[in-house]
């Protein structure tokens, strides 16, 4: 009888095992949920981060002036699902700048007046608190929140050019981009709305990113001929420094000035066999890692 509960036991455990094997390692408790445009949650377990809310209506606000086609109305396209649904189970926002497309009046009416709120500097706070937010926290270069490591990562918003034209400068102003890490987990650099720098380039060496975000709209002002934030190529440039990092491809055809679309991008990685690398979500859609 021993012999035979003996043998039970080990037929039992073998069972186990080859199911654990066959169920593969355990499910990833890190994603990403493309909103639309720059607007995006990421989840780190029971952590939810929302990062530049956008929150209007299709069509609320006019183009950006002397902008690429300025003519068309912001936002260009509708919320994939009810403001609702976006602010569920968030516990902190983010802010890499408060330009209207990423932090609108909508936003400003419709988020808790008690939800912790992150910003750049003095500046971004004073503008949030006097909006009746309680609980403004300036990011210092480092900081931990339910166990989420949040770095700041140094943005420019244009050209050295750009910034050379006094009410230009003015307009695109300051930002950051995040790190964010936890143990265990993926670590995601969102690169905010920048440029190609030796910043962004330090932080990738740096911090050795498994998923990078980039804003890859190409978005343009009159003047010049090139953009104020990534465009397609700089999908190659920052694949060739990180090659085994997952890029995520965002803020493109939702606002007027992005010169990039979802389909020239596509098209970009399909003619550079990026595909492996580069993802570029749909609004609503949510990556696992």
């Amino acid at each position: 009888m021993k012999l035979l509960s003996l043998a039970l036991a080990t037929v039992l455990v073998l069972g186990i095992q080859a199911s654990a094997h066959a169920a593969g390692p355990a499910s990833t408790t890190t994603s990403i949920q493309q909103i639309r445009n720059a607007t995006a949650k990421i989840t780190y377990g029971d952590t939810v981060l929302l990062v530049d809310p956008m929150l209007a209506a299709k069509g609320a606000y006019p183009g950006f002036p002397d902008t690429y086609r300025s003519e068309l109305r912001n936002p260009t396209v509708e919320l994939p699902f009810e403001v609702g649904q976006v602010l569920k189970d968030v516990d902190a926002v983010l802010l890499t700048h408060t330009h209207l497309d990423h932090w609108d009046p909508a936003a400003e009416t419709l988020i808790p007046r008690q939800m912790p709120m992150f910003v750049q500097h003095e500046a971004d706070a004073a503008l949030l608190r006097g909006k009746g937010f309680a609980d403004v926290r300036i990011l210092p270069a480092h900081v931990t929140f339910e166990g989420v490591t949040i770095s700041r990562v140094a943005a420019q918003h244009g050209s050295a050019a750009m910034f050379q034209v006094e009410p230009l400068a003015t307009m695109l102003g300051s930002v950051t981009g995040f790190v964010f890490q936890k143990s265990g987990e993926p670590t995601i650099y969102l690169a905010g709305d920048t440029v190609w720098t030796g910043d962004v380039r330090d932080a990738i060496k740096r911090y050795a990113p498994d998923v990078i975000v980039l804003n890859t709209g190409d978005a343009r002002v009159k003047g010049f001929d090139t953009g104020i934030i990534m465009g397609v190529e700089d999908t190659s440039r920052v694949h060739a420094l990180a090659p085994s990092a997952k890029i995520v491809a965002v803020h493109m055809d939702a606002v007027n000035h992005m010169t990039v679309s979802r389909a020239d991008l596509r098209r970009y990685v399909r003619e550079n066999a990026l595909q492996d690398s580069v993802l570029i979500p749909e609004d609503g859609e949510t990556l696992n890692f």
